[in-house]
């Protein structure tokens, strides 16, 4: 499973298989599209050119107008989302979703469940765990979600993950580097993009909350700071075309304007869940929290807790239980600079699994996801678990 919530495993299994390709020597590989992702019956909830709009509108308000407005926006797409999609909206979350995973071992013939599990991918794999701990087989949890924490903690955790990750970033930039923008001239960038926004591509333009969405993306990869670099300087000369190019990808936006369901199923599988229904008062009050937690990121991810104000159906649980006493050794791989899923969740994960269930390993790095970012160290580990089943020390170390 690669992640999301929302991400699509017809599509990513044969655009990643090159990572995985050493599994093929004892395994079939199999991935999937979840309950509400792809060909899932995929959830959806405006039309593109309505997508459009919302995805650029501002997401980090100012005053009361602005408030209400974002407040109406999160309305209007969780109704398009009832209207489209209603029927299968009570059903995308995580519990059926391992449920599912249980029915595909069955079918496969398989006596237990080999799973390899990437950022979601690890809570859907906790969960099933918990659910089937009997039925684990050799598993691996790479770029791993914190399991104890609630949508707001969860938020702070990638405000200050994003952030670490800007300054990783930042330091790779050499100081003299005509085209590196320093923290403080992102920052600036983005409060500009707030009042004025700048031309991107053809009759679209990048607004701040799409420069937003494209540091974050560019970050997830070091492969990527190349084109946050070329980006940042661009539309700090008045280009907005990079920015809004890595802003679409984050947001599941193709070349021809149409986009997937990666966005949609994250809020509808985030909001069936998860109970907790926050307010504007409740965001206003974390603000300085978040602020102090990212200058860059804060503010933004804050107000992305609306996203199930208004959802029509009700969340499952407050944070997801992944105790899985009895099950086989689990490999938790966490990477210190990643962004999208912080480092500690690696820690905490192991350790909610329970003893001898739960075997941390960590990647001294960057990005989001250690296995397929190519570490020679990580991939022998992870390897020699899954090929031959010989399981690393817990704390084992790689850089």
């Amino acid at each position: 499973n690669f992640g999301g919530p929302g991400g699509s495993g017809v599509n990513g299994l044969p655009a990643f298989a090159d990572d995985y390709r050493d599994l093929r020597t004892r395994y079939d590989l199999v991935s999937f599209d979840p309950r509400g992702v792809g060909r899932s019956s995929g959830v959806r909830c405006l039309s593109d050119r309505d997508l459009d709009a919302y995805h650029a509108a501002d997401a980090t308000p100012d005053d009361a107008r602005e408030t209400r407005a974002l407040d109406a926006r999160k309305r209007a797409y969780a109704a398009g989302c009832q209207e489209r999609s209603g029927k299968v909206l009570a059903h995308v979350g995580t519990v059926n979703a391992a449920r599912d995973l249980d029915l595909m071992r069955r079918v496969l013939g398989d006596a237990r469940l080999h799973y390899f599990g990437v950022s979601y991918g690890t809570e859907l794999g906790g969960v099933y765990a918990h659910l089937y701990p009997r039925r684990v087989g050799r598993a691996v949890f790479d770029a791993v979600v914190d399991p104890g924490q609630d949508p707001v903690r969860g938020a702070l955790g990638q405000a200050r993950g994003f952030q670490r990750a800007l300054e990783n970033y930042l330091r790779a930039c050499p100081a003299d580097a005509d085209d590196c923008l320093t923290g403080e001239e992102i920052a600036a960038l983005l409060r500009r993009l707030d009042r004025d926004a700048l031309p991107g591509a053809g009759d679209r333009s990048l607004t701040q909350s799409l420069a937003s969405d494209g540091i974050a993306q560019a970050l997830y990869t070091k492969d990527f700071w190349e084109y946050l670099t070329q980006g940042l300087r661009d539309a700090a000369d008045g280009d907005g075309k990079v920015l809004l190019a890595l802003g679409d990808l984050m947001n599941g936006r193709g070349e021809r304007g149409h986009y997937s369901t990666l966005q949609s199923a994250l809020t509808a599988i985030t909001c069936a869940d998860y109970r907790q229904r926050y307010t504007a008062a409740d965001v206003r009050a974390r603000l300085p929290e978040f602020r102090r937690a990212s200058p860059v990121f804060g503010e933004y991810l804050a107000w992305g807790l609306l996203q199930c104000r208004h959802w029509p159906t009700a969340g499952t649980w407050h944070t997801p239980d992944v105790r899985a006493p009895g099950a086989a050794p689990i490999l938790v791989v966490g990477t210190t600079g990643d962004p999208a899923t912080p480092y500690e969740g690696a820690r905490r994960m192991a350790r909610a699994l329970g003893p001898g269930v739960g075997v941390e390993v960590t990647y001294r790095g960057e990005g989001h996801g250690a296995y397929g970012g190519g570490n020679r160290c990580v991939r022998r580990t992870v390897d020699a678990y899954l090929l031959a089943g010989t399981v690393p020390a817990s704390g084992t170390t790689c850089s």
